[in-house]
Formats: structure tokens, sequence, C-alpha cells
């Protein structure tokens, strides 16, 4: 039996789309030699659907979609394995149905559904009750559903129930940690039953979750026999004989896992198919000189070529000669337009109409904010005039102790670096400069300036502001930040790592008092296990802090 797992970019909600792309994989020249073709989780809804699931004519759209597909594969050769949501007995649950000349030879019910970190499937879903193994063309195939094979239950009631071989479809987002992992438990699952296992997982960015794609097959003696690549849609053909197991004519090419590489695929699919399944014809940035702004401007050129992405510069009195420099440098070494907007003229007017009632008070803040509202105000504005979605740029480590400043750097419809810490921008832009991945447009060589990369980090709020006047250096305050989020440790645990009381109790307190910021943040590419967004609710009035 000839399998092919297809590991396709689908987009949430657009049902005859996601049809119309199951078809003409199904049509294709490749898959009428095939026996079966196997999509991933929820692949005609989407996947995560969330809350549409709770709506009566999503769910409708999604079986006339399925009964589409059934008529058509009266025309074609291969059986299909797809997912999409079902009711029975007034109750949805999350499917994967097997389909065969057409007919509906059986589906599975999802029984484990996940309820945590950015799933929360029990919101929307009924668990099944049991799994079944099908019969499909004298082969007996389980099809537990992503979570199921986390445990080893429902494969162990799938061997029971005959099954030859296992195939899971997927919708598995990628993280930083997640990969191994994957591997590790899918090949447990078969030296528990000793069968073969086909694991496909989709690929593509889907709000804040992106997903890698790198479907597999597992031997039934737990070796590798085949692997899809990462970051990329793929048609993967695997045979199974009765009693061999698994076999492929393509060589295993298991590449390497390279964490930076991984991390900068991540988001450069996430913002393109953000860009792209939202319709924006291109994106905006404010192109300061800093290594933030730099790093976005070449996660958007690689994303969407050159032509699609636009750098101003918004100078201000602050704004060093060197900031110039470094910034015409990036643009010119990514072939990106660079345009100019002084601020200073705005900033003039504004603090004229403010006087009155700022008279007699000290300038603080508020003046370094207005600069960045006003910096705010015109990207949105230009945004606006021309389509263009506006890329905000804070990372992780000036989003968690609000060194942010809302309705003005925040401003932007999309961030591709929200989940990622100071130390790991600098890592991330020191390696884009002497790699590139599969799915990048832009060039090679060095497009990030080194001058930028070895200057001292600065906002440019302020004469001579340095980022280090009034933070702790990144490499300590990140290493902080990742204790409390990441692995919400206590402040007594993080000192006993060689901190200071009163530094930890700080940062703690400006990751708190924070949280109505990124409430209104920008959504942004997840890499982390506890990105600010899904994966961390934390309440904003919130005076709870660690006694120790």
């Amino acid at each position: 039996m000839k399998i092919l797992v297809a590991q396709l970019n689908n987009i949430v909600g657009d049902i005859q789309g996601n049809i119309d792309k199951a078809i003409k994989v199904l049509s294709d020249e490749k898959t009428t030699q095939s026996d079966l073709v196997v999509f991933s989780e929820l692949f005609i809804s989407g996947y995560p659907p969330e809350d549409l699931i709770l709506k009566n004519s999503f769910i409708d759209a999604c079986k006339t979609g399925l009964n589409s597909l059934v008529d058509y594969s009266k025309n074609t050769n291969a059986g299909i394995i797809i997912g999409v949501p079902l009711i029975e007995n007034d109750k949805v649950y999350n499917c994967s149905v097997l389909i065969d000349d057409g007919n509906i030879l059986g589906f599975s019910q999802k029984r484990n559904l996940p309820n945590y970190g950015v799933f929360d499937e029990k919101r929307v879903f009924y668990p099944g009750e049991a799994s079944k193994a099908f019969n499909f063309r004298n082969v007996r195939i389980g099809m537990p559903i992503c979570e199921d094979i986390w445990s080893k239950e429902v494969c162990e009631d799938l061997k029971k129930d005959g099954s030859e071989i296992i195939i899971t479809p997927n919708g598995s987002p990628f993280d930083r940690y997640k990969s191994n992992l994957r591997l590790e438990t899918a090949i447990a699952r078969v030296k528990e039953n000793k069968i073969p296992l086909i694991y496909v997982n989709q690929v593509g960015g889907q709000d804040e979750l992106v997903f890698d794609g790198s479907s597999f097959a597992i031997n039934s003696d737990q070796s590798i026999l085949a692997q899809a690549p990462a970051w990329e849609e793929s048609l993967l053909e695997i045979n199974y004989e009765k009693g061999e197991g698994l076999k492929s004519d393509i060589a295993l090419n298991l590449s390497d896992n390279n964490e930076l590489s991984d991390i900068y695929s991540a988001m450069v699919l996430g913002l393109k198919d953000y860009v792209n399944k939202n319709n924006f014809p291109g994106i905006i940035l404010g192109l300061s000189g800093g290594i933030d702004s730099a790093l976005c401007a070449a996660i958007a050129v690689d994303a969407l070529g050159s032509d699609r992405v636009s750098c101003f510069m918004l100078p201000f009195r602050y704004t060093s000669e060197q900031s110039f420099v470094d910034a015409k440098e990036c643009a010119k070494n990514l072939n990106i337009s660079l345009g100019s907007l002084n601020i200073e003229d705005s900033f003039k007017s504004l603090e004229d109409v403010l006087n009155p009632f700022f008279k007699g008070l000290p300038k603080d803040v508020t003046e370094e904010n207005l600069q960045s509202r006003i910096r705010g105000v015109l990207l949105m504005a230009l945004s606006n005039k021309g389509g263009s979605m506006v890329v905000t740029t804070g990372n992780k480590s000036e989003v968690s102790v609000g060194y942010a400043t809302l309705y003005g750097d925040m401003n932007g419809g999309y961030n591709p670096i929200k989940d990622i810490y100071k130390t790991e921008v600098y890592e991330l832009a020191k390696w884009r400069n002497s790699n590139t991945t599969s799915c990048s447009l832009g060039p090679s060589g060095e497009v990030i300036p080194l001058s930028i990369i070895e200057k001292e980090p600065t906002a440019e709020l302020r004469d001579n502001q340095k980022d280090q006047d009034s933070l702790p250096p990144y490499s300590e305050l990140d290493d902080i930040l990742e204790s409390l989020i990441d692995y919400e440790m206590s402040v007594s645990d993080i000192v006993k790592k060689g901190y200071e009381k009163p530094l930890v109790k700080k940062i703690e307190n400006l990751l708190y008092v924070s949280e109505y910021k990124r409430r209104q943040s920008a959504p942004g590419v997840r890499v982390s296990q506890k990105n600010f967004g899904r994966d961390r609710r934390y309440p904003i009035t919130n005076l709870f802090r660690d006694e120790n």
C-alpha cells in the first residue's frame, strides 16, 4: 500500500480553500499512484479553530466540505484520511475521517483533549470515548489524533482492536523544545505496540502559532524510515506491506536540529503567513538603527521579499549620527527603501498644546513617551493610507518589564520578535549574517551591520541614554526573566542562582505591573513554552508578590 503524507499549509476558516487544496493534491499525477493520502488534524476547518466550533453554521460548512470531498473520492484511486469537526448526538468532536471510493469507512474521535499552554480544546470539543481500528483495503488502520499518542492507552486500545499500522494526524505547533520530544514519544508508542507509525503534521503560521511540519514515519523496529522537511509544504511517499512494515524509496535525510535556524524560520514563516493570509500588501516598520528593528527588517525581507517592505527613520534631536549611518546601511544591505520623517515639529506642536498643563513640572518619561507615540501615529497613518501592516519591534525582555510605550513603539499589527529575549536578538542577528534558510527571500551575507550588533543598546529618547541606566545587563535580566516567566521560579530560588534579592524583586514587580500593556500588544510568533498571549494568563489587577 502506497501512503502519501500531505504536509500542507491550510487556513483556519477557509473551508472551501482547504478542500480545494486537498483536491489539488488528490488530482496530482503522483497521487494517482497512491492508495491512501493522509492530511493533518482538522484540515478542513483549519487548526486551531477555537470558538468557531461554537458556531453551528461553521460546523455545517465543514460537513458540507467533507461531503464534497467524499463525492470527489469516487473519481480518484486514493483513499483519504482527513481531519474535520463533526457533530454526533449534539456533541462536537475533533475527528479524523477515513474515506474510500465515495464512502466514509469510519471516523476516529480525539480522546485526549489538550487543555494546557496554547491549547484549549476542552472548551469546544467533547472527548471521544473509544478507539477503533478500521479496515482499508485489507489493512487495519488506527487513527489516533495528536494528543492521543502522548499517553499509552489509545495506541494500546488500537493494537487490541487489530491495528496493523498507526497513522496519526497532528496539529502540533513549534516550540524550541518540542521536535525531539515528538520523535521520542512516537518511538515509545511503537516500542510498546510493535507496529509502525506515521506522524502527519501541518505546516504554516496561524496567528501566534507556527507549525513546522517535520512529519515522519517509524517502522515497527523503532527505526525512523522517513521525515518530511521542516518549514515547507511537502508530499512524502511511504510504502507499507503486511508483515514487512514500512518502506521508502527516498533516502532518509535527518538533519541535525539547529535551534537558531528553527527559531529564525519560525519567525519568518509566522510573519509571512500572518501578512499573506490576512491579505496585507506588505509591511511598514520603523528602522531606528538599533538591533531590534534591524532584525525585524531582515525577518520581513526574508518573509516577503524586499519589494513588499518599506522602512522609515523617525529621527529626533536625540538621534545620533551613527543611527542614521547604521539604518541606511541596513536598508542598503536588505535592498529596501528607507524614508525619513523628522518628528521635531510634531513634538514642538504637542509640547505647546500641553505646556499650560505641564507648567512648573519637570521633564520626565512623559516627554520620552511622547516621542514614541508620535512615531506610532505616523507609522499607522502610512499604514492606513497604503494598506501595508506596521510591524512592531519590541523584544521579550522589553515587553516583560514594560520598557515599551503603549500606543507608541507598541503600535502595529504583528511582532515577529515578541517571544525573543534581547540576548537572543543578538544571537539571531549574528546567525542571520552567516546563514539563510530554505524559506528566506532576502539576500545572503551580512545584512545587519556589525556596528548595530556591537554598539551599546539605547532607545535614544534623551541625551546619552543607555538601556543599562535603569536595567541590569541583558545577560542577567534575561536569565531572571526566563526564570520568572518560562520556569515560574520563586524569588528565593532565583536568588540562590547568585542574584541580589532587591534586583530580583524589582524585576518581578516590573513584570507584574506591565501586564496591562501586554494585554494590548500585537500578537507575535511563539517560539517558547511561555509566550505572552495564549500561554501565560496572569491577571492585570494583581497584588501578589513572593514573600521570600
